[in-house]
């Protein structure tokens, strides 16, 4: 059965609960929104989607250093209270995402964070592709639009798959932990530093060495 978008955003407006989230769940119940509503009960998320709305300004600044020191993460994790904030399992959290980062290297945090001048380039990009590769006009822009989830999930923090579990992403990760510490969990901020980026390194001329050798 097809989930349209009319579905998704009903049962996202009667839960509360992730875009993605919610059609994953009509998908898994065919359709069915008050089947679904159960499912994301039973998953925690619709209750965690409640607690999302309310205000995180605690929590703990993190950093992951790795490959003796060539890639450095800082990210900010917030939470409700102190108490959440010092907990170790909270800690853990916020070094599992600084490892994501420092491993996927994500441009954005969330699909909403995208710039419009991103998405019409990237869209633009993806249409003329699928054109040089033959496709029939009428389904291109279908084609365009399941590229850019692809975008989505490569260049967004919260739609990757979790490096420690590929069946969840960041965001249902985060939702979890929700239900989890029974307060409103979020990523506010991060930042990954790699030596010596966006420097233009000199290339080496080979061919010209080469024949230096043999001079």
């Amino acid at each position: 059965m097809e989930i349209t978008a009319a579905t998704v955003k009903e049962l996202r407006d009667r839960t509360g609960a992730g875009m993605m989230d919610c059609k994953k769940a009509l998908q898994e119940t065919s359709g069915d929104i008050e089947k679904a509503i159960d499912e994301l009960r039973t998953k925690g998320l619709a209750k965690a989607a409640k607690k999302a709305g309310r205000v995180a300004s605690e929590g703990v600044i993190v950093s992951y250093i790795h490959g003796k020191g060539r890639i450095g993460v800082l990210v900010e994790l917030n939470c409700e209270t102190d108490f959440v904030g010092n907990t170790e399992e909270f800690r853990q959290l916020a070094y599992d995402i600084a490892m994501q980062i420092a491993a996927t290297n994500p441009d954005y945090l969330s699909r909403e964070k995208v710039p419009e001048e991103v998405l019409i380039r990237e869209k633009d990009i993806l249409k003329s592709q699928a054109l040089e590769e033959g496709k029939p006009e009428k389904i291109i822009d279908k084609m365009v639009e399941g590229r850019i989830e692809k975008y989505y999930k490569e260049h967004c923090l919260l739609e990757q798959p979790f490096i420690k579990d590929g069946d969840k992403t960041i965001q249902q990760l985060i939702h979890e932990s929700i239900s989890k510490f029974g307060e409103n969990i979020s990523i506010r901020r991060f930042t990954r530093y790699e030596v010596g980026e966006g420097i233009e390194k000199e290339k080496d001329d080979f061919a010209a060495e080469v024949l230096s050798l043999v001079k």
